[in-house]
């Protein structure tokens, strides 16, 4: 069942053709591979058309009839951020980068997702908008809501883009398939059962992929490890491959740039990562801010994102350990995308060729499944939320206002469609990054940080003025992306903006997004100080101290989600502890 001792596989590997040109394979299906693969797409377009007669309205194509339990809009909302984007990006940063790649999942994700529960939810829910940008344009106006719109229209189709790249990656790597047509089949299936059920059978297809990613991606780290010996074991074998370099402790060598892979600072992680990016990012990114919009109440929908929590701390175990294990188990440097010449594999193919070393019939069909189900999931995540944001907060208040409820249902389903279509085009932009998540950090800088500020400030300070959510906005947006093509034709600015020259393409991301967003953070203050703000009682709702929430008091404390979320919270601490 498995490709187990380690010289078969490296033969294997180097026997592998070149990898830009796409031919050839690791490895080749047997019937139970292809039957596990068709089935699972057979399943999967069959949720689509058997859902299609749930999403006749609006709230049912966009919104899923905000029927979900606070489990389903969880797992959900983990999932739609569980693509083959997060599977092969993070191996080939934790390759990259080593260990400190864990950041992106623990600091740069718990304490913003419990914020997300706690905090940001009730707003988001009680004013009962459709999307993000909506929120913006109750609290800011209807310039702010476009300007948020097409950013993150923007945006989406970029991200759904690499989610094809990736997919496509994995079946030219590990089984010689030509790229276009993997782009293609993986890409229409997305498109017809997405445009068939909105937001019901993403969410539902989801949940279903949630279980075959964990299902299949447990291979590669639970075989790794048996290879290595263990922790311990890995951990000798990557100092053995790479002596020069710090690869498996978190915080020990963040004190000085030069000490660690990434060349970032403490600062970098701590206030980019842990606050801007992944306050943007889980808070206002509406790719993931979507699914928990779908709760059928208050409190499901406080609760969805902190049982996420508990299963974004253990996502790790399947994306950062097969890179991890890349670094000690590979007979062959990896080199960036952007290097890659006759003979070599890039960062962005340690997932398939791990999958390669472990897997032979059934085991890789399972494991393909996985990747083929993260990669719909991703791409769902994003046609699903550029519907929406599209139809509600471009095409109706600016192109057509009065129309029937079924007319934009119509558009939502032409528009996912179209935005499949378009997105293809993105997927080769990622081949001029070092990795795929250095590419999807760049972006989030770009559009997720300044956002936030946006959305942070509008929530809790009732002073913000529609002048200052847009102008700031635009500020944030703007010099986010001045600074990167700066750096890009003057690579000696990079010691400014990313406070050393050591500084690599993630650490400057950080610290852009870090600049970005206090750029609109000042701005915003400073125009809305010499503007008329809007009423107090205009406020109600969209605002803290001007809204009043629904009390929990009544509740056991177990059902509390400030009970689930504390908890939560202890066991993030704990981790930083034992990996520190």
């Amino acid at each position: 069942m498995t490709c187990f001792t380690s010289i078969p596989a490296a033969l294997l590997w180097f026997a592998a053709p070149d990898s830009t040109q796409g031919g050839g394979e690791l490895i080749r299906l047997h019937a139970v591979d292809i039957a596990i693969i068709a089935i699972y797409f057979a399943i999967v377009l069959g949720i689509g058309f058997y859902l299609k007669n749930y999403a006749k309205s609006g709230d049912d194509f966009f919104l899923a009839g905000r029927e979900m339990t606070a489990w389903v809009a969880g797992l959900s909302f983990i999932s739609a951020n569980l693509g083959a984007l997060e599977l092969m990006g993070w191996a080939a940063a934790t390759y990259q980068y080593g260990i400190l790649a864990v950041h992106w999942y623990w600091i740069g994700a718990i304490p913003a997702i419990i914020f997300l529960g706690l905090v940001m939810m009730p707003f988001y829910y009680i004013s009962k908008t459709h999307s993000v940008p909506g929120y913006l344009q109750l609290r800011f106006g209807e310039s702010t809501r476009a300007l948020s719109g097409i950013s993150f229209a923007f945006m989406t189709v970029l991200m759904s883009g690499i989610n094809m790249y990736a997919m496509a990656l994995v079946m030219k790597v590990v089984l010689g398939w030509n790229i276009h047509f993997s782009i293609w089949v993986s890409s229409i299936t997305v498109a017809v059962y997405v445009a068939l059920g909105g937001l019901f059978s993403a969410i539902f297809n989801e949940v279903l992929q949630f279980f075959l990613i964990w299902l299949g991606a447990l291979l590669i780290p639970i075989l790794g490890l048996v290879e290595t010996g263990g922790w311990s074991g890995l951990v000798a074998r990557i100092h053995q491959n790479f002596p020069q370099g710090d690869y498996t402790h978190l915080w020990r060598d963040l004190g000085h740039f030069a000490d660690n892979p990434m060349g970032i600072h403490w600062t970098g992680i701590v206030f980019g990562l842990g606050f801007v990016i992944s306050f943007g990012y889980w808070n206002t990114d509406f790719l993931v801010v979507q699914r928990i919009f779908a709760a059928k109440d208050i409190r499901a929908a406080k609760m969805a994102p902190i049982i996420g929590s508990y299963f974004k701390m253990a996502v790790p175990f399947i994306v950062i350990l097969p890179g991890l294990l890349g670094l000690g188990l590979l007979p062959f440097k990896l080199v960036p995308e952007s290097a890659v010449t006759a003979g070599q594999h890039s960062y962005n193919e340690v997932l398939p060729l791990m999958l390669a070393r472990y897997c032979g019939p059934g085991l890789l069909g399972l494991g393909v499944t996985a990747l083929i189900a993260g990669f719909m999931s991703g791409m769902a995540g994003n046609v699903s939320a550029f519907a929406t944001v599209w139809t509600y907060d471009i095409y109706r208040p600016f192109i057509r206002k009065s129309a029937t409820d079924q007319h934009y249902v119509s558009m939502g389903r032409w528009c996912t469609i179209l935005g499949v279509v378009i997105s293809i085009g993105t997927a080769y932009l990622v081949m001029q990054f070092g990795s795929i998540m250095d590419y999807v950090q760049a972006l989030f800088s770009f559009f997720v940080a300044p956002l936030f500020g946006t959305v942070l400030l509008g929530m809790m300070w009732k002073r913000a003025t529609p002048a200052g959510g847009f102008w700031g906005l635009l500020a944030g947006s703007v010099s986010s992306v001045v600074m990167f093509v700066m750096v890009k034709l003057n690579h000696g600015l990079l010691a400014y903006f990313a406070l050393s020259s050591d500084a690599k393409d993630m650490a400057e991301n950080m610290y852009r997004a870090l600049w970005s967003w206090l750029i609109c953070v000042i701005v915003t203050v400073v125009v809305s100080y010499l503007t008329q703000p809007k009423p107090v009682e205009d406020l109600s709702g969209l605002v803290y101290g001007c809204t009043e929430l629904p009390s929990e008091g009544h509740l056991p404390l177990w059902k509390r989600p400030i009970f689930w979320a504390a908890i939560s919270a202890a066991i993030f601490l704990i981790l930083q502890w034992i990996f520190w």
